[in-house]
């Protein structure tokens, strides 16, 4: 039997985004966003409901500044005491593992999807999803770019404006664009 759009993404296999079914999904996670990116400021001390009941897990004691945007959701895990600064995106389109005590800055981003190198089948919507995982007691500096497949160890920290290319160490600072650790 023939999988589905979302069987091959949900499986890190090549996949077509442009698919009735993550159609729906992306709608779900849209409507979501909204209603968190649109509460009152007094009404989001932690996790909105909206997002609470749209992510895969959380922990307790998290707080997303709005605005947020998510892809799909449904592949978001959060630790506990996780902080999101104004205007994170994470386009989970594989799962994201964020741990416990993280905190990033405004503007972070964490994308997933990597589309297809050829350009008819770019166009054709094909891409791949590969996982991030951000470790414990990380810190991510604003404006930094989380990219596809790349893990983060626990105590470390992204300077702003950072795009992570490769997996970083645990306790290890990385800084720049190809973000690189910092000499001790």
């Amino acid at each position: 039997m023939a999988r589905t759009e979302r069987e091959k993404m949900q499986s890190g296999d090549w996949y077509c985004c442009l698919d009735p079914e993550l159609d729906v999904l992306r709608h779900a996670a849209r409507g979501a966003v909204h209603q968190h990116n649109i509460a009152a400021p007094d009404q989001n001390t932690h996790l909105s409901p909206p997002l609470a009941n749209l992510f895969a897990a959380h922990g307790s004691h998290c707080f997303i500044e709005a605005p947020f945007h998510c892809a799909y959701g449904i592949n978001i895990s959060l630790g506990d005491n996780v902080y999101l600064n104004a205007g994170c995106t994470i386009l989970d389109s594989a799962p994201v593992t964020i741990g416990d005590r993280c905190m990033f800055g405004p503007n972070v981003q964490i994308y997933c999807a990597q589309h297809h190198k050829d350009a008819v089948l770019r166009s054709q919507g094909q891409e791949i999803a590969l996982p991030v995982t951000v470790g414990h007691d990380v810190w991510i500096g604003g404006g930094a770019i989380i990219m596809p497949g790349v893990s983060i160890g626990d105590r470390a920290i992204i300077g702003a404006g950072s795009v992570v290319l490769r997996d970083v160490t645990t306790g290890t600072t990385v800084v720049g664009s190809p973000a690189r650790a910092l000499a001790s």
